[in-house]
């Protein structure tokens, strides 16, 4: 058992409570959280560890949605159009997957560490960042990813995603948990969603799929037109979309723990019908931006009760994998937010609500949760408690100190 204690206190828990000079009981799982008055008077005689003047505590950071395996990336892909980026990827794909070594996966995740993530959903096309993921202290909800719409291919297909699946499995533990990603509803053909969540149903595995990323990918999904139109003619021989959104969203019912990424062109009926699926939408605030798609609105999840969790994507269409960019990115990009309230809900989109929609115990500093918890010193004192989130936002690069499952990582 462990006692630490700092200046600040951010449980990111239901309320949102913050505790002045406070102090976290703990050892695999979180013991006790208070003011160091209760902790000192309730744990006598067990030494307490300060970590200085304007120290924080608060859980470690959960990126909900990251692509490890296109990490290799730096200057090689077209951005500022979807349809030009995407075609860079076909063209480089292999080129950026072949660079993207066990070697420098891992050393993406550990500085993704020291800058205060301890959890990640890593979606994983080909199965190659199996191993870095392993070898990680980070915890991670590994996305086994279906893809293919070709009709004549889908034998085979599925086949390889089950083997894929099946190696995810054999590894599984309590830090590295199995789980299936469906790619989009443009790449994917309804017989391989269903048999996906098929399995994840049966297996109860947690579920993830990119959906309506940007306009191309609407005006393709409703009206079989627009930029997508040539690129499926060419790659594919195809001139009509596999599925429309509804028919797409309806296949997912009856999924415990299911998350949807980007959702910056859904109407009201697809917020509804994602309300009705008990989902979240993983906002990837700096991918929508470089690939100059719409800006998420926010406002409209809050109004349809739809939770956001936040995804830094992977570096194919971002330059940084640290969530404290990715957070800070989010507070500067939706203008229209009150930085002092909305770095709140920042937080709790980048903790608890991560660890909700990935079906995890983990989150919040509060009793019984898991105890994955990073220390931060900020440069100077808070003077109005108000204040301390956006500070934490603005001011934090990396992390002091790194706990997962009450272990020093």
């Amino acid at each position: 058992m462990k006692i630490l204690s700092a200046s600040w206190i951010i449980t990111c828990n239901e309320d949102s409570t913050i505790i002045k000079d406070g102090a976290i009981v703990f050892d695999e799982k979180i013991i006790d959280v208070g003011t160091k008055e209760y902790i000192e008077n309730k744990y006598t005689g067990i030494e307490i560890e300060f970590l200085g003047e304007n120290s924080v505590l608060m859980p470690g950071l959960i990126n909900s949605h990251v692509h490890l395996e296109f990490s290799s990336n730096a200057t090689t892909l077209k951005y500022g159009n979807f349809m030009q980026w995407l075609n860079s990827v076909i063209a480089s794909r292999e080129e950026l997957v072949e660079k993207a070594t066990s070697k420098l996966i891992s050393k993406k995740l550990s500085k993704m560490l020291k800058s205060g993530t301890t959890t990640i959903g890593a979606i994983s096309s080909y199965s190659l960042d199996i191993e870095p993921c392993l070898n990680s202290p980070i915890n991670t909800v590994f996305f086994t990813e279906v893809i293919g719409s070709k009709a004549d291919m889908i034998d085979n297909l599925f086949a390889d995603f089950k083997a894929r699946l099946n190696s995810a499995k054999k590894n599984e533990s309590k830090s590295f948990i199995p789980a299936i990603a469906i790619h989009s509803p443009y790449s994917v053909h309804p017989f391989l969603v269903r048999e996906a969540l098929n399995l994840a149903r049966e297996e109860k595995l947690a579920v993830s799929s990119h959906f309506l990323e940007s306009p191309e990918e609407f005006e393709w999904l409703h009206r079989d037109e627009g930029g997508f139109l040539e690129f499926f003619k060419n790659f594919l021989g195809q001139e009509k979309s596999v599925t429309k959104p509804m028919e797409f969203l309806n296949q997912f019912k009856d999924i415990d723990n299911l998350s949807f990424t980007h959702c910056v062109e859904t109407s009201i009926d697809d917020l509804e019908k994602i309300k009705e699926l008990n989902a979240f939408v993983n906002h990837c605030v700096t991918s929508n931006r470089l690939l100059n798609n719409t800006k998420l609105d926010i406002d409209r999840l809050i109004d349809f009760k739809v939770p956001f969790t936040i995804g830094t994507d992977g570096l194919s269409s971002n330059n940084s994998l640290s969530m404290f960019d990715e957070l800070r990115n989010c507070l500067m990009i939706h203008t229209h937010k009150n930085p002092i309230s909305f770095s709140k809900s920042l937080l709790k989109a980048a903790t608890v609500n991560g660890a909700k929609a990935l079906g995890l115990q983990k989150g919040q500093l509060a009793k019984d949760k898991d105890s994955d918890i990073i220390a931060i010193n900020l440069p100077d004192t808070i003077k109005d408690e108000e204040d301390l989130c956006m500070n934490l936002i603005l001011h934090t690069k990396f992390v002091n100190k790194v706990y997962i499952g009450g272990k020093n990582a």
